[in-house]
């Protein structure tokens, strides 16, 4: 019987060596956009990471730039409310939403990244897939949720990626990763597949980098 939403098989030497290539490029950071009409010219293809606050999200982004220090996460959860841009060569931007579920961070300032949150979801046509990072701790959580059934009505297409893997035991992780199987499957825009990584070991990683290498 086949799984649903199996966990990413490693890529094959070319496949890997398409996404080490892509990444090869320089990153930059572009700067951080607070109202839509801050977004930069449309001109590339993007993707986009989400998580709650503390999933490793920074971490995630510099491992896969292999560039200490571009993302960088604030020393208090919740406190960034931009969406960061990041430039990976001259075909890709890197896009950073801020960390969610944050419960001591102001209603209007949760309202107000809701808001361009939305927007941009639903309007930048370059958007090719959502990252949507899950400790693998700790499951799918209700806010994960909220920005999945945000994704959903977009119609954009996002793709789990488990963060923190080689802080479970095997045995724990697939209970964990039987609850995510079961929460992705009711969302219609997930993508049939789960990403596993480790930023501290890197492991994921290459798999990750094909992945985006081989978005159209």
């Amino acid at each position: 019987m086949q799984i649903q939403f199996p966990v990413a098989e490693e890529p094959d030497q070319i496949t890997s060596e398409k996404g080490r290539m892509l990444f090869a490029g320089q990153s930059e950071f572009v700067k951080g956009v607070v109202a839509m009409s801050g977004l930069p010219e449309a001109d590339r293809m993007e993707v986009c990471f989400a998580g709650r606050s503390n999933v490793g999200k920074s971490s995630l982004i510099n491992a896969l730039t292999g560039t200490k220090g571009l993302a960088r996460a604030s020393n208090t959860p919740g406190r960034t409310q931009e969406i960061n841009y990041f430039t990976q060569g001259p075909d890709l931007f890197l896009v950073d939403l801020p960390g969610y579920g944050y419960a001591n961070a102001p209603l209007p300032v949760v309202e107000k990244w809701q808001k361009l949150l939305k927007r941009y979801l639903s309007g930048r046509q370059t958007l090719r897939r959502a990252f949507v990072l899950i400790d693998s701790r700790h499951g799918v959580k209700e806010v994960d949720e909220e920005i999945m059934k945000l994704l959903d009505s977009a119609a954009v297409t996002f793709q789990c990626v488990m963060t923190k893997a080689d802080k479970v035991k095997v045995k724990d992780r697939e209970k964990v990763l039987e609850q995510v199987r079961k929460a992705l499957a009711r969302h219609p825009a997930a993508y049939p597949e789960i990403v596993l990584t480790s930023s501290e070991k890197g492991d994921g990683i290459a798999t990750l980098r094909a992945l985006i290498a081989g978005i159209e």
